[in-house]
């Protein structure tokens, strides 16, 4: 049977209030760079040719009749560095298409990033750096491959323009870039309406996302119940990818409202970083001076992020019913961090006689773990494959390999052994690597300036095949 694109165009029947139809910029070259062929073939675009795919995502001509009429730039304000900013929206990109997965059915996303100027662009020029692009498609490969929620990278357009950043060598070349993402509906969008006292259209937008985001909640009469409905999937969802980017050793960077979304996906990659050993203040972004949203900080970033959105659905449901969702996310975080972590070493998490996760059990034995890794001075990634899949074997391994000095003893050594005293989660272990799968950013650095100095991007796509080689890495069993 032939796989047909299943089109959408909710978010276009949302109305004017919510969008701005756009169109985008005339490039003048368009060198197709990535494709992620994997992701096309979720939604029946893998078989576009390169020149069909360079008109679709270079040019941005429709994909089909039944496709979105037009690139919309969404409206939003939002909280940055928890400072309220009603000057937002679209600035560089937009809704390209919305489109069905041809597995689960869920309503996807094709939005662009450097797609060019929009009403929202305010001083920038909507254009995005190549070397940006690059940063983002080698984030969602490994992201995805040590079982994080993220969008993903679609497709990388060189545009033949030179840009001038103050946070880059200039002029440096620059990109269009599509994502394929569960939504870009963001916290920010119920900000500014909520901003603006427009109720009906807050509840429009309710609706709208249970509708095509939890289909299998219960809806009810009341818009107040549906409001409690929403927010407490959106803290079970945002919870998960927290504790994900934790297990990951993983940086946002820049844990804004208008960068999260209701679907709770990690997307709209900046200035991310990876850990390069377990320190819970590293922070990624050069201009984060307060260390607002370093490693540590996150999840009470996140949860003060939970708590903006809830205020606007106070036009709604009343505050202490709002607190009592609230305060479902902290006891939801923990749970979801030590079965990542878990996943993340290839046992399964300690569990009760009644089969419920040892919530006790599994706590002491990450606090000892950690406090290994903070004096240990190992690469964050590192014990997760050195200790993957437990068992005496893999323990005694790991025990001879080049780090095995800190699996004898001391507080990590103690963790190692607990940890592989634990069942298996995982038929097969993975090998012990060479060199252990990371992707610092001397590991960038390196990719970049190869493209940057010799037009060679041979490490790129290496990098990214071999991530692709690992999926599954941290998914929950």
């Amino acid at each position: 049977m032939p796989r047909t694109a299943q089109f959408s165009r909710a978010h276009e029947a949302l109305g004017p209030a919510f969008a701005d139809p756009v169109k985008a910029a005339d490039f003048p070259e368009h060198r197709l760079r990535y494709r992620n062929n994997a992701a096309a073939q979720s939604v029946a675009l893998d078989t576009l040719s390169d020149a069909n795919w360079v008109g679709h995502f270079g040019r941005f001509d429709r994909l089909s009749d039944n496709a979105q009429s037009s690139p919309l730039a969404l409206r939003y304000h939002g909280h940055q560095f928890q400072h309220y900013n009603p000057d937002l929206g679209d600035g560089r990109g937009f809704l390209f298409a919305q489109l069905h997965n041809l597995t689960d059915g869920r309503l996807l996303d094709l939005g662009t990033k450097g797609s060019g100027t929009t009403p929202y662009s305010r001083s920038g020029d909507g254009r995005l750096t190549l070397k940006g692009a690059v940063r983002e498609a080698l984030a969602t490969s490994f992201l995805t491959a040590l079982g994080v929620n993220t969008s993903q990278t679609f497709s990388i357009i060189e545009t033949g323009e030179q840009l001038f950043r103050g946070d880059e060598p200039s002029p440096t070349r620059s990109a269009v870039l599509v994502r394929l993402s569960h939504s870009h509906i963001r916290f920010g969008t119920f900000q500014r309406l909520s901003f603006e006292g427009n109720a009906d259209a807050l509840a429009h937008l309710i609706d709208h996302c249970l509708a095509h985001y939890y289909p299998h909640l219960d809806r009810h009469e009341e818009v107040s119940q549906d409001a409690l409905t929403l927010l407490r999937a959106v803290v079970e969802q945002i919870a998960k990818t927290v504790a994900q980017w934790m297990a990951a050793g993983f940086v946002h960077g820049v844990l804004n409202t208008d960068n999260m979304n209701i679907t709770g996906e990690s997307f709209d990659y900046g200035p991310y970083r990876f850990l390069p050993s377990y320190d819970p203040g590293f922070t990624a972004a050069y201009f984060d001076h307060s260390g607002l949203y370093a490693y540590g900080r996150q999840p009470s970033a996140v949860m003060w992020n939970l708590q903006q959105l809830a205020g606007t659905l106070t036009h709604f449901a009343n505050q202490q019913d709002l607190v009592g969702v609230l305060r479902e996310y902290s006891p939801c975080l923990e749970r979801n961090i030590a079965q990542a972590m878990f996943c993340r070493f290839g046992v399964q998490a300690p569990t009760l006689g009644t089969g419920r996760l040892d919530l006790d059990q599994a706590n002491g034995i990450l606090t000892q773990y950690f406090e290994g890794m903070r004096s240990s001075g190992l690469t964050f990634q590192a014990p997760f494959f050195d200790l993957h899949g437990g068992g005496e074997a893999r323990l005694s391994e790991a025990q001879a390999s080049v780090r095995g000095a800190h699996y004898l003893s001391g507080a990590l050594g103690e963790a190692a052994r607990a940890i592989c005293a634990l069942s298996p989660a995982t038929t097969s272990q993975l090998p012990i690597y060479d060199a252990v799968p990371d992707l610092l950013l001397p590991d960038i650095e390196k990719i970049w300036d190869a493209i940057s100095q010799d037009d060679d991007w041979t490490a790129f796509y290496d990098k990214v095949d071999f991530f692709g080689t690992l999926q599954c890495l941290g998914q929950q069993t």
